[in-house]
Parts: C-alpha cells; structure tokens; sequence
C-alpha cells in the first residue's frame, strides 16, 4: 500500500514472505507509523471494507477474534458496504442507519480518547459514531475486507488513502488534516 495508498482484495494467493507483523489468515493490514496525537485521514472506499483503528498488539496469526479488527478489545473499525455502515469493538456490533458512499474519515484525538467516524458527501462531513475511551498506546490505521462474505462478495473490494494538502481543513472546518499535531 506504500506507495500506490491503495489496496485490493483479490481472489488469488499472493506470493509475500510471512513475517510477524503479517496477518496470516485475516485479509487486513496495519500501517507501519503509529499516531498518538490528533490525526485526521480521509478513504475512498469500493465494495465491503474495514476502516479501522488498533494497537500495535493486535494478534495477527490464527483465525480466532483476537486477530480481526473490531473484534477484540486491541481495535476499534468501521465497515463499510452495500448494506450501510457498521462499527465494530470487542466483538459489539452497532448498525448505522445511513446509505453508504463511497469516502469516509477518521479523526482520532488520542489525549481526549475519541475516535470517530464520518461519511464525506457532497464536501460535507456527517458524523457516523465516536467511540470514547482511554487510549493506553499508540494506535495504528489498518484496512481490510470481509473474511466470510457476510456482507457482500468482497474481492475486487478496495481502499484508498485519499491525498489531503499540509494544512487543509477538512470539509465543515474539523480538525486538522491526516498529519499528526
């Protein structure tokens, strides 16, 4: 994801070395900087995609809950699909009654505890949920797909970092964009 800030779920193996931070069954990914200030970072999302939040921590080998986003209480996700939005924390599901475009952001404010999510339209941010807890480490922006097809057929499923300038507010003046202060 490095250097296209895109990734694709596809249906064929890919031939990549195992290595410990490599999730080994789950089709997600960590990014490598962790944040501990205010970040705010905008996706572009197409098909059944996880927008999520976790500590370094998290486990990355086996098939159990421990390893997938929102399913532990290592990691905090949004998904996004079809069927609306969901977020998901140790293993409690909250349904978002709204339709799902396709751009979504984060802003996490780890001295306050607060993550929250919003659904990007028309250059308007509309808050979807904030989850309000204690952050006890740096935490890391990760992405994946749907492991058992619950929400839809998730390959060909995609999530892009969207670009945002140095500086540039996002749209209804929220904090300040995806660098860390």
């Amino acid at each position: 994801m490095a250097e296209t800030r895109k990734v694709t779920r596809v249906k064929e193996d890919q031939s990549h070395h195992d290595h410990p931070d490599r999730f080994d069954y789950c089709p997600q990914l960590l990014c490598r900087t962790g944040l501990t200030g205010r970040c705010y970072w905008e996706v572009e999302c197409r098909g059944d995609v996880y927008v999520s939040v976790s500590y370094r921590g998290i486990k990355r080998k086996g098939d159990s809950d421990d390893c997938m986003f929102g399913m532990n209480d290592q990691s905090w996700s949004l998904i996004c699909s079809d069927g609306g939005y969901y977020v998901w924390h140790n293993k409690t599901e909250t349904h978002i009654s709204f339709s799902s475009s396709g751009r979504v952001a984060v802003y996490v404010d780890c001295p306050a505890g607060s993550l929250s999510f919003y659904r990007v339209s028309s250059d308007t941010l509309i808050h979807l949920h904030t989850f309000s807890t204690t952050f006890t480490e740096p935490l890391y922006p990760g992405f994946g797909f749907d492991l058992w097809y619950g929400f839809g057929s998730c390959f060909g499923s995609s999530v892009s970092l969207c670009s945002l300038q140095e500086g540039e507010s996002p749209p209804g003046g929220e904090p300040s964009s995806l660098l860390t202060t």
